[in-house]
Parts: structure tokens; C-alpha cells; sequence
């Protein structure tokens, strides 16, 4: 393998977890030997993982840039803050072990940090790739509400300036606010960027595809329950610091929002665990299947209830990563298993 280590001081850590994609950590880290910006340090990660991360990352550590760090199992968080105590650039990049940069990418981040010291982080947009059933961009509409380059506290926090998990900030404030929070299992991304956020300055978007997002069939998901209790944490986190503040509305709206969201999933739990009728009207409290196919499908469930259950099973399994069968296929399915409505 043909390596090019620089012989000038790292500019930027790049920190590569790799539980469970030994198989697909050269890929990643090939996208890292192939940027134009030569002047980074790489710790990849292996906090117990079940497969031979070791042996995969192997070929590469003839490059004195890359390095290879084994602990136990304590979660994604504490692997990254693991990782980058190890690290001293100034500043620091995320790269999951299954995904992968373009060349362009480091150097496109680096030039907005090192131009902008009032940008807490550097996101960009990236194409969804693997078990999907096409390649699509992570971002096609205006970010947030500013310029469409720039996020504020409460873009972000609303969501509407989106934060690819390829992003790159600075160390110093990494550390100012204590790094991923390692008692949070969901949203810990997310709960980085407000942290961050909350120092001050904003969010900068860098509209070019600079990272590859890979969709795996068989990647560890979290359940919608999870995800949304996760949110709801986070939110509930940034209202200690927001007193007094306007984005103090944002956040409570979004714990609102969260909350009829997992009442919602809790509903669909309901129909799918057999209660039914209960499951129905908690859906029809607080969901948000309002399109005209829901609604007739609604009406649908008032005349034979129990197609309800297998209609929200389709749309668990349509909500999850790798799956591409459409409702269309979805309805073809149920016409054959099914001998009428009963």
C-alpha cells in the first residue's frame, strides 16, 4: 500500500469507531488516504467490537498517521472521547467506520474553520448510499432559516438546519463543553451540536457532497421509542442553559413535538400488540398520517380494523434502515395473504 504521512504537524484528528464493520473499515480508510489535505491524524477505535477490527485496520498502520486504539464495550460516546484523548490536532473530524469522505472533504472544512472563528462546526451535504433502493442526498431543500450557509442555536435545534454525523469542529471546544455525553445511548450527535451551539457563533453548511452515508440492512438501528426519548433528553439538557432565552420556546416546542411523537409510537406498539381499537384512537389523537393515502386508509380501519395491524407493520418496516419494499408492493402482498376482510 502506498502511503503519503505528512512530515508537518496534524491540523485535524480524524476519529473512525468500527464496531461491527471490520469488512468495510478499508473503504473508510482509503476515503481518508485519498484527501487532498495530507496534514491529519487518525485513531480508529475498536471498543469491543465482535468482529476482527484488528486485522482489518492492520495493512494500514504502515502509515504513521493512522493508529489503532482497543477498549472495552461502553458505547459509541465514550469510543469517540476515547479516541480523541489520544489525538492533539486542533481540530477534529468524525468519519463512522462503514462511511467514507471525498477527497475535497477535509480540506473544504478546515478552510471554513480556519476562516470563520465564530463557525462552531462545519457540516456539509452527503449521499445516502447501500441497502436503499437509490443513491439520494441527505439535504435537498434551504438550511434553517438564515442565508441557507449558516445554522443558528435555534435551527438547530428545531432541526431545520441539519447536522450531517460527518462533521468537523474545534478541539478547544470540544473539550469546553466535555465531549459527548456518555450517559447518553441516543441522539448523542445530536446533543453535541446544541452543546456546541450553545457557546455561541453558528452552524456552517457546506452545500457540496463531501461525505458518503452507507445504509447497511443489517445496521444496529435504534427503535423510534428510543431515538425519541433520546431527543426529548437533549432538549430537556439545553432548557438548563437557556433561561431567559428565546430558543428556550424552540426547545419546549420540541419536547412537545417528541412527546406526541412517541405517544404516536406508542399507539402503533398498541394496534400491533393486539388492542386495536385503543391503539386507533391513540393514532388518531396524535399522529400525524394526515396525507390523503392515510386518510383513506383511516377510513379503511373504521370499516375492517384489522388491517390496521398489518398496514403499521409495513410502515415500521418502511421507517427502518435497508428496507426498499414499497406500499405498493406492501398491497400486493396483503391482497395475497388475505381471504377478505373479516
Amino acid at each position: 500500500m502506498m502511503t503519503s504521512p505528512s512530515p508537518l504537524p496534524a491540523r485535524v484528528a480524524v476519529i473512525v469507531p468500527a464496531y461491527g464493520v471490520a469488512h468495510l473499515l478499508h473503504e473508510a480508510l482509503d476515503s481518508l488516504l485519498a484527501q487532498s489535505l495530507a496534514d491529519w491524524e487518525c485513531v480508529v477505535i475498536d471498543d469491543g467490537a465482535p468482529d476482527d477490527v484488528a486485522g482489518a485496520v492492520a495493512p494500514y498502520l504502515a502509515d504513521p498517521r493512522i493508529r489503532f486504539l482497543a477498549t472495552d464495550n461502553r458505547g459509541v460516546s465514550a469510543a469517540r472521547n476515547r479516541a480523541v484523548a489520544q489525538t492533539s490536532a486542533p481540530y477534529i473530524a468524525l468519519l463512522d467506520g462503514d462511511d467514507r469522505f471525498t477527497p475535497e472533504y477535509l480540506s473544504r472544512t478546515l478552510a471554513v474553520l480556519d476562516g470563520d472563528p465564530d463557525a462552531r462546526l462545519v457540516t456539509c451535504n452527503a449521499l445516502i448510499f447501500g441497502a436503499v433502493a437509490k443513491p439520494r442526498l441527505c439535504f435537498t431543500s434551504k438550511q434553517g432559516s438564515l442565508d441557507g450557509t449558516r445554522g443558528s442555536l435555534a435551527d438547530v435545534l428545531d432541526r431545520s438546519f441539519g447536522i450531517y454525523i460527518g462533521t468537523t469542529f474545534r478541539r478547544a471546544d470540544f473539550e469546553t463543553v466535555g465531549g459527548f455525553d456518555e450517559d447518553m445511548t441516543h441522539a448523542e450527535d445530536l446533543d453535541l451540536w446544541v452543546r456546541l451551539m450553545l457557546l455561541g457563533g453558528h452552524a456552517h453548511y457546506v452545500d457540496e457532497v463531501l461525505g458518503e452515508y452507507r445504509v447497511r440492512a443489517s445496521s444496529a438501528s435504534a427503535s423510534a421509542e428510543r431515538m425519541l426519548l433520546g431527543n426529548i433528553r437533549v432538549y430537556e439538557k439545553a432548557l438548563t442553559q437557556l433561561a431567559g432565552r428565546g430558543e428556550a420556546g424552540v426547545a419546549h416546542n420540541m419536547i412537545d413535538r417528541n412527546r406526541r411523537a412517541l405517544a404516536f409510537e406508542h399507539a402503533v406498539d398498541q394496534v400491533i400488540d393486539g388492542d386495536t381499537q385503543g391503539g386507533i384512537a391513540g393514532i388518531n389523537e396524535h399522529g400525524d398520517l394526515n396525507g390523503p393515502m392515510w386518510m383513506v386508509i383511516k377510513r379503511v380501519w373504521s370499516i375492517w380494523p384489522g388491517l390496521a395491524r398489518p398496514t403499521l407493520q409495513w410502515r415500521r418496516r418502511s421507517h427502518s434502515r435497508g428496507n426498499t419494499e414499497s406500499f405498493a408492493s406492501f398491497l400486493r402482498t396483503l391482497a395475497r395473504g388475505s381471504n377478505g376482510p373479516g
